[in-house]
């Protein structure tokens, strides 16, 4: 539950084949309960290309969720910084890999959402009324947030609004990759989902 801090459910959309990224980590103020925990993650990092899906919503389809999902609530608190951290495969940090966290071909913005849940640790994910707590897109020097995000190592900050009411949220960290996006169903969303 949530009391100026949510519970988080987050979603991590993942990129297209060699350079792809899925989201494993969440900080709160620079603190984390650990590598995947309190996320939704699957199991490869392909993209989701058709937005007409349910997988859209929290992966899924060709990305398989990892089940049982972890049952780690994270409570955030209103004004907190939050941190989440993507990673090209589940194993590539600190590997050496070279599209780690992402392909730097992969341009595009990274947004964040959030839906008011009954509990975090529900499973159904139709439904939710999400709604936007930050975006970061294409900058004035024309770099994107896909390339501040791989100059800070994977990782991404934005913080948790004070206005939003206490309760227990699901959270998706979304990354959309526009190197195909001028083709039919070429952008690719990348995401997890976390909860707290």
């Amino acid at each position: 539950m949530i009391t100026p801090s949510f519970l988080l459910g987050v979603l991590s959309l993942t990129g297209y084949t060699l350079g792809h990224t899925i989201f494993q980590q969440v900080y709160v103020n620079g603190v984390s309960p650990g590598h995947l925990k309190g996320i939704r993650y699957p199991n490869y990092d392909g993209p989701i290309n058709d937005v007409t899906t349910n997988d859209i919503i929290c992966n899924g389809g060709p990305n398989p969720l990892v089940t049982p999902f972890d049952t780690t609530i994270i409570n955030v608190p209103a004004g907190a910084t939050v941190t989440a951290e993507f990673h090209h495969t589940l194993t590539s940090a600190g590997t050496g890999d070279g599209d780690d966290p992402i392909s730097a071909t992969h341009k595009g913005p990274i947004m964040v959402y959030l839906a008011k849940v009954p509990s975090a640790l529900q499973t159904t994910m139709t439904g939710l009324q999400w709604f936007k707590i930050y975006e970061d897109g294409l900058h004035s020097d024309g770099t994107w947030a896909v390339d501040t995000l791989i100059a800070n190592k994977g990782k991404v900050d934005f913080k948790m609004p004070v206005c939003v009411p206490d309760g227990e949220y699901f959270m998706r960290v979304e990354l959309i990759a526009l190197h195909g996006a001028g083709s039919l169903l070429g952008a690719l969303c990348l995401f997890d989902i976390r909860y707290d």
